[in-house]
């Protein structure tokens, strides 16, 4: 039973994102410049801002090419992609082939130049995933390629493995940049299997096994010192629900990259992260490695990366007790965080109450990726 309402659940999100969710983004969610918009306001409208940041320009070239590639609009989607792909591999650039963080809102230049490993590892992701999209996908991959040839060459740490967050190289070190990087390189993997993107992956979750995850429990951990050692205070007490849901996605994609099983690590993120859920299924954003909360507020966010890693473990177990884990997930995104009108309500507090107070465009990457899971799934 449970797997029949999975699989309506599945109809109803392929439904959301075809009449709500691409439409609302691609009608109100480009400015005048040609740029996608940071956000739009909680009444689903444009808001004046003076920069949008390159991550938004990443993720929102993914929706549209997922969109692309689940058949949505054909020509509209094809179209944004290319335009999203434009912006990515020109005015994004900096000099030495990093991008940026922040274009100024008329398209002029740069609002914040400085590079990040967040923002890369996305541009590269929306590139690989662009190639797939796009009839000849040669022009984004060239444009990964090169973009990788300057992450080697500027960002790359030689000494304690991963690469520089920013420049500067920070003051402590981060996994969530890696986590994203890793996605960005199986992606690669897909699209440009000649293009050596498995080794990459393969130094990223040696580093997550020998350094992500090497705090008391094996969990995942968030922070740490220059040298990937445990970093001080809340910074090693503390971890995420959601990016330990996460990393279950990873590494079954990862495995699924090179033939072999799942590393069994996997499980045991999976268990804690799901004995964390409140009552109703929700996950929270922060607790203790004891699965204490820390900060019970919920963003839209972990409930999508919750709903990627049961629907990973009921394909593997085919479990009905997983699939009714899915629809809880799923239901949460529907009832408390999406809109009919293809927008969402990003975070609540510990109490419930809404603490968003705009819509950011950068949400819709976790959701479209986690509903196109489902529909994948499902095969709806």
């Amino acid at each position: 039973m449970s797997k029949s309402a999975l699989r309506r659940r599945a109809k109803e999100a392929r439904h959301w994102l075809f009449e709500a969710c691409f439409p609302l983004w691609s009608e109100r969610g480009i400015s005048e410049s040609g740029l996608f918009r940071e956000m739009l306001s909680l009444d689903h409208m444009p808001v004046a801002e003076e920069f949008t940041r390159v991550r938004v320009q990443a993720r929102q070239t993914f929706v549209f090419a997922q969109a692309a590639l689940l058949g949505w609009k054909p020509d509209t989607a094809r179209d944004l992609v290319e335009q999203g792909v434009r912006t990515l591999s020109g005015l994004a650039r900096r000099e030495d082939g990093l991008v940026g963080h922040s274009i100024k809102a008329d398209a002029s230049g740069f609002a914040d130049d400085r590079p990040d490993l967040y923002d890369l590892a996305f541009t590269l992701y929306a590139l690989a995933v662009s190639s797939q999209a796009l009839e000849d996908g040669s022009g984004a991959i060239a444009s990964a390629r090169a973009l990788l040839d300057a992450l080697d060459r500027r960002l790359k740490d030689r000494t304690n493995g991963g690469y520089a967050e920013t420049l500067p190289p920070p003051s402590r070190r981060s996994q969530n940049p890696h986590m994203h990087l890793l996605e960005a390189s199986l992606a690669l993997h897909r699209a440009d299997p000649e293009g050596g993107h498995l080794a990459r992956a393969t130094h990223l979750i040696t580093l997550f096994h020998e350094k992500f995850t090497a705090g008391p429990g094996g969990l995942l951990g968030e922070v740490f010192a220059p040298d990937w050692s445990e970093g001080p205070g809340d910074a090693a007490r503390i971890v995420e629900p959601g990016h330990q849901f996460e990393w279950v996605w990873l590494l079954n994609t990862y495995a699924e990259a090179i033939g072999e099983p799942m590393a069994p690590i996997a499980g045991r993120l999976y268990s804690f992260a799901a004995s964390t859920l409140d009552e109703d299924g929700r996950a929270l954003l922060e607790v203790s490695r004891e699965g204490i909360p820390h900060d019970a507020g919920q963003r839209s966010w972990s409930q999508s990366e919750a709903l990627k890693a049961h629907l990973v473990m009921l394909e593997m177990t085919n479990d009905d007790a997983i699939a009714a884990a899915a629809c809880q997930s799923f239901d949460i995104l529907m009832d408390e965080h999406l809109t009919p009108e293809g927008g969402w309500i990003e975070q609540y507090d510990g109490d419930g109450h809404i603490v968003s107070t705009t819509m950011p465009a950068s949400t819709g990457y976790h959701v479209a990726l986690a509903f196109s899971e489902l529909i994948r799934v499902m095969d709806a």
